[in-house]
C-alpha cells in the first residue's frame, strides 16, 4: 500500500487510464498550463500534450456538450468541473443528452464520458458555492452517481468510471484533497461500481455516510464507542446505483439506523435510502431510522453561522442515541 493524498489518487487514475487508451482525454477549466484547480492533473500536460489535456473557456455548457459529442463518436472524455456548483450550467448536456442518448436511439450510441469535479460544500464559500448535488444527478435514469471518502476509493473507483460504458458522474470533496490514505499498489486496481463498504463493523447501530460525511461518522463512532455503543459504519461509496443489500444485512445485525446525509432533508438521498430500508428491512428495525442532514436553508457565509449549518459529529451522536433511546 503507498500513502497519496486524496488528488494524486484521482491523478494515478487519470494517468493510468490515458496511458492504457489513447481515446481517454481530459478537458475542463485550468486543467492544463495551471496544472488543475486542485492539481489533480498535475503533470499530465506535459506527459499527453495539448491534444489530450485540454483548457476550456469558463463555458461548462459549450465544453460539456463537446464531451458528450466526443464521446458518442468513440472516445472518452474526462469532463472536470472546477465545482458541481458551476455544473448547473450544463445540467442540459448532463440531464437531457448525455443520460439519455443509449435510450433514445435504442442503443445505437453511448455516451462513455465522466464529470467530475468536487460536490457540496468547501467553507466559506456562500450559498452559490456549497450545494451537494448527489442526489439530484441520482434521480436520472441513466448516470450513474459515485461520491468517494478515501483516496483508496477514489483510485479504484473513478478508474472504474473511465471504463463504463456509459455516463458516471463523479464527485469528490473540496476539502478532502489534501487527505491522506492508503492506496492499494496492485496492478490496474479497479473497485466495482455499485458496490459498499462496510469501513467500521459494530454490533449497536448501523451509520451510512458518504463523502466527508463519512469521516463526521468516523468521529462519532469514536466517541461513541467511548459510551460503550459500537456502532458500523457502511460508506455506499456510490450513490446511483445504491448497494442496499450491504446496509440490510448490516440492519439485520444491529436493527438501528442513522443515515448522514450532506444534503437538505427533503428529497435528498437520506429520505430514499431511509425509504428503501423500511421498505426492505422493517421487521429487523427496533426503533425508527434517523437521519442527520442540513437545515433546510442556504449555506451561510458566516463561519460560527456555516459550523452550525453542516452536520457534525455531535449532531450523529445525538441521532444514534435517539435510536438507542438513551
Amino acid at each position: 500500500m503507498a500513502v497519496l493524498q486524496f488528488r494524486e489518487a484521482l491523478k494515478e487514475a487519470i494517468d493510468e487510464e490515458m496511458d492504457r487508451d489513447e481515446n481517454v482525454f481530459i478537458m475542463g477549466e485550468e486543467v492544463a498550463e495551471y496544472n488543475g484547480a486542485y492539481k489533480v492533473t498535475e503533470g499530465l500536460l506535459d506527459k499527453y500534450g495539448f491534444k489530450r489535456v485540454i483548457d476550456t473557456p469558463i463555458s461548462e455548457l459549450g465544453f460539456a456538450g463537446i464531451g458528450v459529442g466526443a464521446a458518442m463518436k468513440g472516445l472518452r472524455p474526462i469532463v472536470e468541473f472546477m465545482t458541481f456548483n458551476f455544473a448547473v450550467l450544463a445540467a442540459d448536456q448532463i440531464i437531457n443528452h448525455a443520460s439519455k442518448i443509449r435510450y433514445m436511439l435504442g442503443g445505437q450510441a453511448s455516451v462513455p464520458i465522466v464529470f467530475r469535479g468536487p460536490n457540496a460544500s468547501a467553507g466559506q464559500l456562500g450559498a452559490t458555492h456549497s450545494v451537494a448535488y448527489d442526489s439530484m444527478y441520482a434521480h436520472f435514469p441513466g448516470l450513474s452517481v459515485i461520491y468517494p471518502s478515501e483516496p483508496d476509493d477514489a483510485k479504484g473507483l473513478l478508474k472504474s468510471a473511465i471504463r463504463n460504458d456509459d455516463t458516471v458522474i463523479f464527485m469528490e470533496s473540496e476539502q478532502m484533497y489534501g487527505l491522506k490514505g492508503e492506496v492499494s499498489e496492485e496492478k490496474d486496481y479497479i473497485i466495482p461500481i455499485g458496490k459498499a463498504k462496510v469501513k467500521r463493523e459494530g454490533e449497536d447501530v448501523t451509520i451510512v455516510a458518504t463523502g466527508k460525511m463519512y469521516h463526521i461518522a468516523k468521529q462519532a463512532a469514536e466517541q461513541l464507542a467511548k459510551d460503550g455503543v459500537d456502532a458500523e459504519i457502511i460508506d455506499p461509496r456510490t450513490i446511483k446505483p445504491f448497494d442496499l443489500d450491504t446496509v440490510v444485512k448490516s440492519i439485520k445485525k444491529t436493527h438501528r439506523c442513522v443515515i448522514v446525509d450532506e444534503a437538505h432533508p427533503f428529497g435528498g438521498l437520506a429520505s430514499e435510502v431511509g425509504f428503501l430500508i423500511q421498505r426492505e428491512a422493517f421487521d429487523y428495525l427496533d426503533a425508527p431510522v434517523q437521519r442527520v442532514c442540513l437545515p433546510d436553508v442556504c449555506a451561510p457565509f458566516s463561519k460560527p453561522l456555516f459550523d452550525l449549518w453542516l452536520p457534525d459529529a455531535k449532531n450523529v451522536i445525538e441521532a444514534v442515541n435517539a435510536v438507542m433511546y438513551r
